[in-house]
């Protein structure tokens, strides 16, 4: 079965798993999570949520989310979110994560707090034994801090490279920070790492999200499979 198939079975499983009418609605970013977004939209234009409102969590999701015509709002009028569908780059076994690789780390924690519930949604090529074994750890830097935060990372073990759009051009987040893609052989201590990231001036968030998921929606060749905190896996 193609990726972007399986992608797709995961995002929609999640809606119908996770999202009822009124509630308020975390849309997660990236290929899995536009799914989730795309069926929550033709769900609210059938009539079949009612009342719901979307908090998008990056601009490209905000866009995504009015094609449907989904009610959107803002973390001032709406502080405390139901339940957050997003993507994720790396899953282990304790549910940890990387996220960052579409850009939107920061306002994708920020959600994920926020949210009582935090479903992800990936393919099976996204679980690992360890993190820091398929994909970098994104870490938002602002401009002006850029070098030290380079010399900084590097310093913690990680080959680490400024994320680029196509032209050469430095990649810019939604917030207008830069992106320093960090590579570890391995992180055995996340908690650890991710204390250490944040020490430095001019970080403004990485992509480690610990202890944040609650579920994980996961599309494999064999069919769709549910995984809760208790680490029990079980087909649908």
């Amino acid at each position: 079965m193609e990726i972007e198939t399986l992608k797709q079975q995961a995002g929609e499983k999640a809606v119908m798993l996770a999202v009822k009418p009124g509630m308020i609605i975390g849309l997660g970013t990236g290929s899995t999570a536009v799914h989730a977004t795309r069926k929550i939209g033709q769900l609210w234009q059938a009539g079949a949520l009612p009342d719901i409102v979307g908090i998008p969590t990056s601009e490209a999701t905000s866009v995504e989310a009015a094609r449907f015509g989904i009610p959107l709002g803002t973390l001032d009028t709406y502080p405390m979110i139901d339940v957050v569908i997003d993507g994720a780059d790396e899953i282990d076994p304790e549910f940890n994560l990387i996220k960052g690789l579409g850009g939107a780390l920061l306002r994708e924690k920020i959600v994920a707090t926020a949210s009582r519930r935090m479903v992800i949604v990936a393919d099976e090529r996204k679980q690992v034994a360890l993190l820091g074994t398929r994909a970098p750890v994104p870490v938002e830097v602002v401009r002006f801090a850029v070098r030290p935060c380079y010399d900084y990372l590097v310093y913690l073990g990680a080959w680490v490279e400024q994320r680029l759009l196509p032209d050469g051009q430095p990649y810019l987040t939604d917030e207008n920070n830069y992106i320093l893609d960090c590579h570890f052989d391995g992180i055995p201590n996340p908690v650890a790492l991710a204390q250490a990231i944040r020490q430095q001036p001019g970080v403004v968030e990485h992509g480690l999200f610990l202890g944040l998921a609650t579920d994980v929606v996961l599309a494999a060749t064999n069919g769709i499979n549910i995984l809760c905190r208790t680490n029990i896996m079980k087909p649908v």
